[in-house]
């Protein structure tokens, strides 16, 4: 009977761990949902392996949504599945501490002048049993921090993907007008030499053109450059082995909303819901409960009981019991107690300085949101409009010949330009919403997923007149 108990029992501990597992990944899975509106898959079977293969070709299958990016690398990021058997290494170390101390068990043999002494003894670990509450209160304390760890990891994927896949769009986008502006670019670079040639056109008129269009060849090199980048930082967010074939993105990037929604206790939110201030008060109150575990064995390093037979050649036999115990002559505790203390008032100081970064970075990134959706109306209601204005104008003039075709090869530089520059804005708005949303919930939105502007109305890919 004995035997069966001593069979079943590491089966039964290994169930109890893998129950822990599941509810914990499901309590992420619940947090995770309410916070970016996506499922999240702990993969650990053939079965479900071959189901998220199925999900991720699927979704690939279609022109990609920052949504859909999303789920990708929700289903096909290896860290973060990483981070999910981490979480479940948790789960052991959880259950690991609710599991009593093993007895010890130890034999002794002496033989010698005829005589045969045997000696057995059987120690339990009083101490571990009597402060197993306690340590197992600080242990469930660190899976409720494994947990908020693992909901952070799913978070910062979800960012990095939207981020990734942002800068990806906005790359192809300013790419294709980067592809006008240097058609445009070489039919004014032939004009000039042919009109050169017949001598209607200056060697300074020639020079000017030419060099136009070499800077832009550099420019348009830097948009390439940066697609690349983009199409590959985006690859890498979803787990992509090779994204030249697999990537089907959008022509442009979503409007961002015409009126700016409004936001209002965004610090309050953000005490509330952001991961680390919950993971760093977890921290504070597991901290709490140490120090009372060490005041409690403040005098008692080691407490150890055992049952003691011993048997000799010759003599009856004999059985007892011994108590093993560290006495603190050199050290009663006063350091362990110092050390406790000390690390428990850095944890309380590095909440309070966390709370005061968590409330300047929500300010700081709400900031940015609104700045950057400003500039984004001013792009759409003034600068791009503008810019049409005056090439449709250009278009009258040259009809009438009032004006020369470099003239108006000019003005269409400059409205590419200006339409380069409202594509960047509009990426750093959804950059900045994405940023905004990473800081109420605490979780590092990582680097923008874009690359430095290529152009801007005030820098022109290439010059006019």
């Amino acid at each position: 009977m004995k035997r069966a108990v001593l069979a079943v029992l590491p089966l039964l501990l290994q169930a109890c761990a893998g129950l822990v597992e599941e509810r914990g990944f499901a309590a992420v899975q619940t947090e995770a949902r309410a916070a970016i509106g996506q499922d999240v898959t702990w993969i650990r079977t053939d079965e479900e392996r071959n189901a998220a293969r199925a999900r991720v070709a699927a979704l690939l299958a279609e022109p990609l949504t920052a949504d859909a990016a999303v789920a990708v690398a929700l289903l096909n990021n290896r860290g973060l599945q990483a981070d999910f058997h981490r979480l479940g290494l948790s789960a052991a170390s959880l259950v690991a501490a609710l599991t009593p101390p093993n007895p010890g068990f130890s034999f002794g043999r002496l033989r010698g002048g005829g005589v045969l002494e045997l000696e057995r003894a059987v120690t339990l670990d009083l101490l571990g049993l009597l402060t197993l509450p306690l340590a197992a209160a600080i242990e469930e304390r660190r899976w409720e921090q494994a947990k908020l760890e693992a909901l952070d990891a799913v978070l910062r994927t979800a960012s990095e993907a939207r981020l990734a896949f942002v800068g990806a769009v906005a790359a192809e986008q300013i790419l294709a007008y980067m592809e006008q502006a240097r058609s445009a670019s070489e039919a004014s670079a032939e004009m000039a030499r042919r009109l050169g040639l017949a001598g209607t056109y200056s060697r300074m008129q020639q020079a000017r053109e030419q060099v136009f269009h070499a800077e832009l060849l550099v420019q348009y090199a830097r948009a390439r450059r940066a697609r690349t980048a983009a199409r590959e930082r985006l690859a890498r967010a979803l787990g992509l082995r090779d994204p030249g074939h697999q990537l089907r993105l959008p022509d442009r990037l979503p409007d961002p909303p015409a009126k700016l929604p409004e936001r209002t206790d965004l610090e309050a939110r953000a005490m509330a819901a952001r991961l680390d201030i919950r993971i760093a008060r977890m921290e504070v109150e597991g901290l709490a409960r140490s120090y009372g575990l060490t005041q409690t064995t403040r005098f008692v390093n080691v407490l150890e009981a055992g049952w003691q037979d011993k048997r000799e050649t010759g003599s009856p036999r004999a059985h007892g019991y011994e108590i093993a115990i560290t006495v603190p002559i050199f050290d009663f505790g006063t350091t362990r107690v110092a050390q406790a203390e000390h690390t428990y008032m850095a944890a309380v100081h590095d909440l309070a300085r966390k709370a005061v970064a968590a409330r300047s970075e929500v300010r700081e990134r709400y900031e940015e949101y609104r700045l950057a959706w400003d500039l984004v109306q001013h792009y759409r209601r003034t600068l791009v409009p503008g810019r049409k204005a005056i090439s449709d104008e250009q278009l009258l003039r040259y009809n009438g010949m009032l004006v020369g075709v470099f003239e108006l090869l000019a003005d269409a530089r400059e409205q590419i330009a200006a339409v380069i520059a409202a594509i960047e804005a509009e990426r750093d708005w959804w950059d900045a919403e994405t940023a905004l949303e990473m800081a109420l919930l605490g979780a590092d939105a990582g680097p923008a997923g874009s690359p430095a502007p290529l152009a801007s109305s005030s820098r022109r890919p290439a010059g006019g007149h």
